[in-house]
């Protein structure tokens, strides 16, 4: 089978993702809700076209409570008038380079949009700088960067040093091919007899050895994990159908499905099943920029500025209805 280039590039990012998961993404909380399924439908002409340059970028504008409570907060920005937020460029739809670009201003995804979006509600001027993510927490404690809004989960023992405004779910996803039979993976039961493709040392991959002993003790068949080092022979898998379906985090697996229409989703869960927790901005705790930033983002998800980022790159289902100071996050080991 061959592949076109646009399919290639896209359903790579789901192999990659697959294959390995950056430190990013672990989550946990409380369960949330089923619908999500429905609202991650991928539409295939909606949103960013990296074939034609059309990359969605939403505008903000100045929130006066959040102006104002930056002023009373006290906090002092490290460059005046701006906010030097901390973004990464790994993969579409959270954060990447746009071919024939260099500058971090460039960087596009939900992530760079959103720290975008916060510093222009805070009536201050955007200053992304592209960090690794083992230089951010060092960088934000240090005073490096104000803020970071990188697909960072809220854990308990990062909110000793930091304070967090969530703006999204981390979710797991289900994904096979479009003219697949396969309509619903949601449960243990539901991957009986199924070939998936996991990354090992995954979250997700925890996930599927649980419910394969679920179901060998139900004396049922347990599902066979396909590990897949390199990204194109993934790809090749599942749509050769050598495997069934793959497993992995949603933003990028549903960000492949939408640009090709090659993969269909049938089944979300939280990024630490059975909990979940959020995706956050961070700041450094106590520094009092997190409550204007949570001011922010529940004036944009109020307007509707917050649902037209997440439509823009298809992640509607990872969507909040608020953000929240400090919530619940993965408990410390």
């Amino acid at each position: 089978m061959t592949l076109s280039k646009k399919q290639g590039i896209a359903l790579g990012v789901i192999a990659a993702a697959l294959v390995a998961v950056v430190g990013v993404g672990v989550t946990i909380g409380l369960n949330r809700p089923a619908d999500a399924v429905a609202a991650a439908a991928p539409t295939a002409t909606a949103g960013a076209n990296p074939d034609t340059g059309e990359i969605p970028r939403i505008t903000g504008h100045a929130v006066p409570e959040a102006v104002a409570a930056l002023k009373a907060s006290g906090f002092t920005p490290i460059e005046p008038g701006k906010l030097t937020v901390a973004i990464g460029a790994f993969v579409p739809p959270l954060s990447y380079q746009p071919e024939g670009t260099t500058a971090a201003t460039d960087v596009a995804g939900t992530e760079p949009n959103f720290g975008e979006l916060i510093a222009e509600g805070l009536g201050l001027e955007y200053n992304p700088v592209v960090v690794a993510w083992a230089d951010w927490p060092l960088g934000i404690q240090s005073g490096k960067y104000d803020l970071i809004a990188s697909n960072v989960t809220v854990t308990e023992e990062r909110k000793e040093l930091y304070d967090f405004a969530s703006y999204r779910q981390d979710l797991l996803g289900f994904y096979v091919r479009s003219d697949s039979p396969i309509s619903k993976i949601e449960e243990a039961d539901d991957i009986s007899g199924l070939k998936i493709v996991v990354g090992s040392g995954t979250n997700q991959e925890k996930v599927l050895l649980k419910w394969n002993e679920e179901l060998t003790a139900a004396g049922k068949a347990p599902a066979e994990l396909n590990y897949y080092d390199d990204t194109a022979a993934a790809t090749l898998a599942l749509q050769s159908g050598r495997v069934d379906a793959t497993f992995g985090p949603n933003a990028t697996a549903a960000w492949a499905a939408r640009e090709t229409g090659e993969t269909k989703l049938v089944g979300i869960i939280p990024g630490g099943w059975p909990l979940a927790a959020d995706i956050a901005a961070a700041t450094k705790k106590g520094n009092g920029l997190i409550e204007p930033v949570s001011i922010v983002l529940n004036a944009y998800i109020a307007d509707g500025t917050y649902a037209e980022v997440l439509d823009a790159w298809g992640l509607e289902s990872e969507g909040v209805d608020k953000s929240e100071i400090n919530p619940p996050g993965l408990p410390k080991s």
